[in-house]
């Protein structure tokens, strides 16, 4: 079995770590974690993320084997896509950082304000 090292610049693991690590994947894998949900249904619940970035980040999730895609024949086509296996072995830790950010956001936003002050 082939080891793999993060810290190595060359380790394929920094990829999946840079998508895992994308606020829209955090958000589009923790909506996913419910069950299906349809792409404009996903444009609507994620406030400011644009068309093109949720459809970049639904189809790198597919790449990765973390979220799958089907199409349904209606006229025009629907698209639902939900949360693989894989990637539910993964959502929990990922929705962790979303729920972490809102918990703490009012500590981080006194630290940043206190930081701030100190270089003014």
């Amino acid at each position: 079995m082939q080891s793999f090292n993060a810290y190595s610049a060359n380790c394929p693991t920094r990829l999946v770590l840079d998508r895992i690590a994308d606020k829209w994947a955090v958000l589009v894998l923790g909506l996913l974690s419910n069950g299906p949900v349809r792409f404009n249904q996903l444009r609507r619940q994620i406030d400011g993320v644009s068309q093109k970035m949720l459809s970049q980040t639904l189809k790198s999730l597919e790449r990765d084997g973390l979220v799958h895609r089907k199409a349904i024949p209606t006229v025009p086509v629907t698209v639902e896509y939900s949360i693989t296996p894989l990637g539910r072995t993964l959502v929990e830790t990922v929705d962790g950082l979303r729920i972490w950010a809102e918990t703490h956001m009012p500590e981080v936003q006194k630290s940043q304000n206190r930081y701030d002050r100190a270089l003014a």
